[in-house]
């Protein structure tokens, strides 16, 4: 986008890089942003959180984390934890009036840390339990970010000519948010910490009497948004590109319930063979179609659900279809193997 003549921006997480122990790794430009604002997580220019509760003596307690991810990069504003959704707001909205000014379109990743842990929402809004808090967070980011949807909605040629996708990348943390009636929890494959909601706004580019409809039933993931995007926008791959990503502009503008044509495959943190009380969960998970196949890297312990009648992966049915099962335990070991592979 940014060769095809787009102002880019980048404000929010980035975990590409920077993060804790890293301090080598390439700068947010180098990615084809013109310019970035972001947290601990990344290089370069970044807001850090300063944080404060209620103590047991009834006096504030406040405190400072990712201190030393000062050596990442500056300039370093300090924030408290819970304003700094709008201090990457600030700076997006700085960001879209220089390229309205310079009469460019613009491309721009606002990823707040906001609702993840740790939790601390604004003091006059605190709770004794996490999801007290959690719901707290939430709401004073739904706060942050209307300033940035407003300024968007507000100017007519925007609002005729701009796409706003919010989505997040997983399930929620036990005893914070919930995926009723989905099971499972973050860091889970089941469908509780792998799927998780997209909202589309473009009231001026959707067809017409999609705004406000729901599509249950269209499967893909965040990596096609990229060839999606760049569609939209007009830009062009060149021959190195290689997209894992498949295009769903359609289907992200109301017009059509196309998936992706391929499986997603999905294998679990190194850490968690065990987590949030449950105990020896699956290594890997292939989804294809309404089928969706869990097992050991090895391939055993399979379970096959049909997630059409089946969302909350209740009854496995391997035994009842042996042959999808073996399709997709080859399927997703082998691509494991590659990844593996890959790495080495």
């Amino acid at each position: 986008l940014q060769k095809a003549g787009y102002a880019t921006g980048h404000f929010g997480k980035w975990h590409m890089g920077g993060q804790r122990d890293v301090d080598d790794a390439p700068e947010i430009s180098a990615y084809g942003f013109d310019t970035s604002l972001t947290n601990f997580e990344g290089m370069g220019a970044k807001l850090l959180p300063e944080t404060a509760r209620p103590g047991d003596d009834g006096k504030i307690v406040e405190g400072r984390i990712w201190k030393d991810a000062e050596r990442l990069g500056e300039p370093v504003i300090w924030m408290q934890r819970s304003e700094i959704t709008g201090g990457f707001v600030d700076a997006a909205l700085k960001f879209i009036d220089t390229s309205v000014d310079a009469g460019k379109p613009f491309y721009l990743n606002l990823w707040p840390d906001d609702v993840h842990t740790p939790l601390y929402p604004p003091l006059e809004h605190w709770a004794n339990d996490k999801r007290g808090l959690y719901h707290a967070v939430l709401e004073a980011m739904d706060r942050q970010l209307a300033p940035l949807f407003d300024r968007i909605r507000d100017d007519a040629p925007l609002r005729e000519n701009t796409l706003i996708l919010v989505c997040s990348d997983n399930g929620p943390e036990k005893d914070a948010g919930r995926a009723t009636p989905f099971k499972g929890y973050k860091t889970h494959l089941y469908e509780g910490g792998i799927r998780s909601p997209l909202v589309a706004w473009a009231p001026g580019l959707m067809k017409t009497g999609s705004a406000g409809s729901r599509n249950t039933e269209s499967v893909f993931v965040a990596m096609d948004l990229v060839p999606s995007l760049i569609r939209l926008a007009g830009g062009k791959e060149s021959d190195d590109d290689r997209f894992d990503g498949e295009d769903v502009l359609d289907t992200l503008l109301g017009k059509g319930k196309q998936s992706r044509s391929t499986p997603l495959f999905f294998s679990r943190p190194p850490d968690r063979k065990s987590f949030y009380g449950f105990e020896n969960l699956p290594d890997l998970a292939v989804r294809d179609g309404r089928w969706k196949l869990l097992c050991d890297f090895d391939g055993s312990g399979g379970h096959l659900y049909d997630l059409s009648k089946d969302p909350g992966e209740t009854k496995n049915l391997i035994e009842d279809h042996p042959e999808q099962a073996a399709k997709l335990t080859s399927a997703v070991t082998a691509w494991y193997a590659g990844v593996l592979d890959s790495n080495r």
